[in-house]
């Protein structure tokens, strides 16, 4: 680093401290301006982005449609955290945390909320009773990996992913320190996927669909644009992986909905039906 930081006795908030989200984030929670939320026919009602954990739940609903559960119908509605959209006072009625991505399930005029993406997989999978097995044993495994994703992650993005990609200086700590850490991620599983064909055992599962759009993509060189800088190559086992998933019609939908960049056959913006995928590319 060029020069050395003091931290003060009590830090203080500098609204322009730099960085691409620095002119949205704030110290503070709650809305900051009267906004509601725009509600479709379906039965499901996803308020999201297509970064990994907005991929995780509509790949999870994509996957549900895919087995013919038509009680997954969802419209899934744009918010852009770039503009700031996630603190409109409709979202945060439903995500208190401001975060996508946040569900209302309109369960027959008795709406559910359900915020965070673990939580949102667990309720999916609790109420279709699809892609978490009954089975104690096998059931606890996959917990324990959906768990180790949900706090996991926040390393590889927040950390890794911010230093690397967002912040508005580069600095050879920070990057160093997260690259190590996401590095000891892939490798912890790489081991685990040397011994089963999924992430917790021989059976497709919400702990798969919530590791993917991180680790998944990650190796395969679509986030952060970091395959090479981290030798994503070396972790044969999670490349092995990752591209059975991408083998999933369900899977290579749920990455596209919500999402606003990229080549423009492979946007969706806002979905309302299976038949908003027309006309786009389905590949990885």
């Amino acid at each position: 680093m060029t020069e050395k930081y003091t931290p003060p006795k009590v830090w203080t908030y500098e609204q322009e401290n730099g960085g691409q989200f620095a002119s949205i984030n704030r110290p503070t929670s709650g809305a900051r301006f009267e906004k509601n939320l725009p509600v479709g026919e379906n039965p499901l009602q996803l308020y999201s982005l297509g970064t990994p954990n907005g991929v995780k739940v509509t790949i999870m609903l994509e996957e549900l449609l895919e087995l013919g559960i038509s009680e997954a119908e969802y419209d899934a509605f744009l918010i852009n955290i770039g503009e700031a959209d996630q603190f409109g006072s409709g979202f945060v009625e439903i995500n208190p945390n401001s975060k996508i991505p946040a569900l209302l399930d309109k369960n027959n005029g008795d709406p559910i909320r359900v915020f965070e993406s673990g939580s949102i997989l667990l309720y999916l999978a609790n109420k279709f009773n699809k892609f978490l097995p009954t089975d104690i044993s096998k059931k606890t495994e996959v917990m324990n990996w959906l768990f180790w994703q949900m706090g996991s992650a926040p390393y590889l993005g927040g950390g890794f992913g911010h230093f690397y990609s967002y912040a508005p200086e580069k600095f050879e700590y920070p990057i160093d320190r997260f690259a190590m850490e996401t590095k000891r991620q892939l490798d912890v599983l790489d081991k685990q996927l040397s011994k089963n064909q999924f992430i917790a055992g021989e059976e497709y599962s919400i702990a798969d669909i919530a590791i993917f759009p991180w680790y998944g993509a990650l190796v395969k060189g679509k986030l952060y644009d970091a395959a090479e800088f981290l030798s994503t190559h070396e972790y044969k086992n999670i490349i092995r992986w990752a591209d059975e998933l991408i083998e999933r019609k369900a899977v290579l939908r749920g990455r596209l909905v919500n999402r606003t960049w990229g080549d423009e056959d492979q946007r969706l913006a806002q979905r309302n039906s299976a038949k908003d995928f027309d006309g786009l590319r389905l590949d990885f």
